[in-house]
């Protein structure tokens, strides 16, 4: 079943990975960050906005997965996009 999501060369199925990946990796970094909070009394990075540009780095790997191992260019694409759009809300505000 995950082999048949996963592995759709699809524009639509692209977007959805670039949302979804960075959503859920921002949540793994937030629990992790509120455990550090709680364990040592300070945060794992300095600024709380960094957890954001981190979960938009870990569509680079989805990328270079789509990319270069399947050769789908389609969802390659679609991830992509959402990277450079979520990059650019990063920096606009």
């Amino acid at each position: 079943m995950w082999e048949k999501l996963f592995k759709r060369d699809q524009f639509f199925a692209g977007i959805l990975f670039g949302v979804l990946l960075p959503a859920v990796f921002f949540m793994v970094l937030y629990l992790i960050d509120i455990l550090v909070l709680e364990m040592f009394n300070t945060h794992m990075l300095r600024k709380q906005e960094y957890l954001f540009l981190l979960s938009i780095a870990i569509n680079l790997f989805a990328i270079k997965y789509y990319f270069v191992n399947l050769n789908y260019d389609k969802t390659g694409r679609g991830i992509l996009i959402v990277t450079f759009a979520l990059t650019l809300l990063y920096f606009l505000f």
